[in-house]
């Protein structure tokens, strides 16, 4: 089946798979979900088992909280929130620049199907200012350093993300595309 873009309820219900895409800020993306009245759709789709990607600011959507621009409710897929790298708050002595952008290594916490065909210390493309805070560190399945150590890639049952951009990352990012795209003809995870 070919991939389609839409906004349209009916055919998320009809999908048998879902990316959630994701640039801008979290505000004003969960604000506009909100007016095509796309939430119940989405989380809908996430119960049927279905498998689900987030990709970097759709990753930050599916969590409970994001504080980007003030405090907004995400998608609640995911427990925990999205928080600002404030590298005073987080102690670190030699602040980096923020955004954090461009290529950085990551490091696989834990086995799954979707990245069975994948390095497991592959190089990623990264865009972000803020990143996700797991209530459930079991979650990660990927992190990455970047002043701190933080969530890079998460899945949750059906529910996969990155915060890294899958499509801009080269032959790596390829192929855990092709390993979501798998999932969504034989889904059966190995979680570690």
């Amino acid at each position: 089946m070919a991939a389609q873009i839409t906004s349209d309820a009916g055919e998320i219900a009809r999908a048998s798979r879902l990316i959630l895409p994701g640039v801008g800020g979290f505000g004003e993306a969960i604000a506009e979900i909100r007016r095509r009245d796309l939430v119940s759709p989405i989380r809908e789709f996430a119960e049927s088992g279905r498998p689900m990607l987030g990709i970097c600011l759709g990753l930050q959507m599916l969590f409970e909280t994001g504080y980007e621009c003030g405090t907004h409710e995400g998608l609640g897929l995911i427990a925990g929130d999205v928080a600002r790298f404030d590298w005073d708050e987080l102690g670190v002595n030699e602040p980096l620049k923020v955004p954090h952008m461009g290529w950085n290594q990551v490091r696989q916490m834990s086995d799954d199907a979707i990245l069975r065909d994948v390095n497991p210390n592959a190089y990623y493309y990264f865009v972000h200012s803020y990143y996700v805070r797991p209530t459930d560190p079991k979650v990660t399945l990927l992190t990455c350093q970047y002043g701190i150590e933080f969530a890079a890639m998460i899945a949750k049952d059906n529910l996969y993300a990155t915060q890294f951009h899958p499509e801009k990352s080269q032959a790596e990012g390829l192929k855990l595309l092709a390993g979501f795209a798998a999932l969504a003809l034989n889904h059966s995870t190995v979680k570690g």
